[in-house]
């Protein structure tokens, strides 16, 4: 067998899992021969009375399905087909005349979740890296091997539907304690007690068997009569109408495959799971999500510069500059990955109100028993504040996060750079101000970069790191990799004013300004860009980002851009009446104490040129605008060399600005809807507005030879640089 290791233990098969060359064990088509002829050498062998499944792996035991597989299906019958293959395999499974134990360390995802489901017993290590979960909706998917109706039944209803809408990752103890785990045990006797389980279960003498099935169930009074199961189901609708708009099916698919399951039977359950399961996968969204997913990992490999790359430095010291929202937080995700921190701020009182605030983010970890009481302090033992530079000595790497003025930027660089170790890499977290600009105080350039996190820290996953001609490039790698390191999605741009992701979405906001001095409806303009998918309106994500923030970022990108990047008269004059936006309480909404949005403020319209008389407006006409103004002037960066790759561009805006990811970003965007109908709509809204939509010469070049970014099948990654 390929992937599989079989030894016994007094009448016990072991059966290990350790897909050759691969650092984690996927469902691919060599694992399912080879569960196969597992099944049929065990049914043909009367010694064997139970079966064990470990892992070979480090920290997997079943990450899920090869995605690559997904890649080779021509429409919705093959992978229906390839759901029902899944299936059989997993009922033979579930089947067997003997016990099969899993024996589960590390990630149990997927289908490899699904496959434990099929198990009589499952036993997990209480370690950190020992996570359950079904994330087949982040794919456009659901889980189609049988997961829709074996889970239910072990866990309850509306435990189940969570764990399937969601995607998210349960942890071991959590598990545990739902009923999707029936043991926890420590990593080193995982299988001394899962030989010793399924001996027990094949004699009949395992203690609390039945106790502990169905210990997970949740509202079994409501659960247990349709008339209840219908109010889950109507609820869970309802929910994911909320959350989604819509826009992703495979959440409703899901609800009713399991649906299907209880009204129906077992066999109606499975019957729906695969095909939704086929129709999911031939669909336009699961297409641009398993984009993301594989242009995500391509990063997680990409060290930031052209290979051979040099190795990065080790940063187990990190000074940051500034205790404010942005340095607190950059802290607060540093010292939860085991780096000593070093925050810096002018006076003792700064420095207090920042660990307090990384504080807050490590403790909200503890609330949630995400982490130990013992966790947490050690954490906090790791932040050290200062209103001096003492310790930036020892700083492998200094991030500032200081106000956003280029002469402040400049000073605090200037302060700091003699005192640090020659090797030691200078980051500024800045959103707009070039990095070479603040480099013309540093002594060496070379050491200097950007390192852009975007806000909250702790929750937004991407992380921009922008370089000038003079960056090293060991800097460069090295920034890159603390950011992985962080857990963050990275993307390399070159310096440019806003560089990419403050620019694409500055010439988003600026078009919603536009449309105010026009006269449209705030509501209208928030509404219609939500229903496209963005998560808020960019009126809305002004108040929130802030007024006075979106007033600079305006100043400094109309500057360096002239007339296509000019802020409106809205803003401009908003910005100039003193309201900041949900900080402040006052903004183009209303806000109580709690700064819970209300209705749109009414003395806001009277600062606007076209006054309180507000006009409806097309959402046609709103998205066209508002969007193609975004597309474009991705399109222009990637022209100019700001960006790498259109790869980058679509995961630096999807991950980073909001873009929606059923549409796979502003480049994937354009070769949905095609660069011939792009470059029309553009050259049209030019007419009208002109300057603010010349077509960039990379759209033009597309249309004309009718090319694509990407490849219009196969993997979605070759080929992603075909804009350069």
């Amino acid at each position: 067998m390929y992937a599989i290791r079989l030894e016994y233990a007094n009448g016990i098969a072991v059966v290990t899992l350790d897909l050759p060359n691969e650092p984690v064990n996927k469902v691919t088509a060599a694992l399912r021969d080879d569960f196969a002829l597992l099944f049929n050498h065990i049914e043909a062998d009367p010694s064997v009375r139970g079966v064990v499944l470990m892992s070979g792996k480090a920290d997997t035991w079943i990450a899920g399905a090869d995605i690559d597989e997904f890649l080779t299906l021509r429409n919705a019958s093959d992978a229906e087909a390839l759901s029902r293959t899944g299936q059989a395999l997993l009922a033979r499974l579930e089947g067997l005349a003997i016990p099969v134990v899993a024996a589960i360390h590390g990630a149990c995802l997927g289908g490899g979740l699904e496959t434990a489901l099929a198990c009589r017993w499952r036993i997990a290590t209480d370690h950190p890296k020992t996570v359950l979960a079904l994330p087949e909706v982040q794919l456009g998917l659901l889980p189609g091997a049988g997961g829709t109706q074996r889970l239910p039944r072990l866990i309850g209803l509306q435990r189940a539907l969570d764990v399937m809408l969601t995607g998210r990752n349960v942890r071991a103890k959590k598990a545990y304690q739902m009923g999707l785990v029936d043991e926890l045990v420590h990593p080193s006797i995982l299988r001394e007690v899962a030989v010793t389980r399924a001996r027990e279960l094949a004699d009949g003498t395992a203690k609390g068997e039945h106790e502990m099935k169905g210990r997970g169930a949740t509202g079994a009074l409501l659960e247990e009569n349709p008339i209840g199961r219908a109010i889950v189901f109507r609820k869970a609708r309802e929910g994911v109408m909320d959350k989604t708009h819509g826009h992703y099916p495979a959440p409703l698919a899901a609800i009713a495959a399991v649906q299907a399951g209880y009204q129906h039977g077992a066999e109606a359950g499975y019957r729906e799971e695969s095909r939704a399961f086929g129709e999911l996968a031939a669909s336009e969204v699961s297409r641009q999500l398993i984009f993301l997913f594989f242009a995500t990992n391509a990063l997680k490999k990409d060290p930031g510069v052209s290979f051979p790359a040099p190795q990065p430095a080790d940063v187990r010291t990190l000074g940051v500059l500034g205790a404010g929202f942005m340095g607190a937080g950059i802290a607060a995700v540093a010292a939860q990955q085991d780096t000593s921190v070093r925050l810096k701020d002018t006076d003792v009182g700064r420095v207090g109100k920042g660990i307090a605030a990384v504080s807050e983010v490590v403790r909200e970890r503890l609330k949630k028993k995400q982490i130990t009481r013992l966790q947490y302090e050690d954490t906090m033992a790791l932040v050290g504040g200062t209103s001096e530079y003492t310790g930036f000595g020892r700083a492998d790497l200094v991030i500032e996060a200081v106000f956003e003025d280029l002469g402040l930027k400049q000073r605090v660089l200037q302060d700091v750079e003699p005192l640090l170790d020659p090797f030691a890499v200078y980051a500024s977290n800045t959103s707009t101000i070039p990095i070479s600009r603040i480099a013309e105080a540093a002594a060496r350039p070379g050491r200097v970069l950007g390192m852009h996190f975007f806000s909250p820290v702790h929750k937004m996953p991407l992380l921009e790191v922008i370089v000038t001609p003079h960056t090293d490039r060991d800097a460069t790698v090295t920034a890159v990799a603390y950011g992985k390191t962080l857990g963050k999605t990275v993307i390399v741009v070159n310096d440019s004013p806003g560089f990419y992701t403050t620019r694409a979405l500055s010439a988003y906001m600026n078009e919603a300004g536009h449309l105010l001095d026009e006269g449209a409806e705030i509501l209208e303009i928030d509404r219609a860009l939500t229903a496209f998918g963005f998560p808020v309106g960019p009126v809305t994500l002004l108040d929130e980002v802030g007024i006075d923030v979106g007033g600079k970022v305006g100043l400094v990108l109309g500057e360096a851009f002239g007339h296509r990047m000019a802020p409106s008269a809205s803003l401009r004059q908003v910005v100039e009446s003193g309201r900041t936006g949900r900080k402040g309480r006052k903004g183009f909404y209303l806000y109580d104490e709690a700064g819970k949005r209300g209705a749109v403020d009414p003395g806001v319209l009277a600062l606007l040129p076209s006054g309180a008389q507000r006009q409806s407006m097309a959402a046609e006409e709103i998205v066209e605008r508002c969007v193609l103004s975004m597309v474009n002037e991705a399109a222009l960066c990637l022209e100019e060399g700001v960006l790498r790759s259109a790869r980058d561009g679509d995961v630096g805006a999807v991950f980073g600005i909001g873009f929606p990811p059923f549409r796979g970003g502003p480049f994937r965007y354009v070769d949905t809807v095609g660069a011939r109908r792009i470059v029309e709509q553009l050259e049209s809204l030019n007419g009208r507005f002109p300057g603010r939509f010349a077509p960039a010469a990379v759209l033009l070049d597309h249309a004309r030879a009718q090319r694509r970014f990407y490849p219009a099948h196969g993997h979605p990654l070759p080929g992603q640089e075909g804009g350069r």
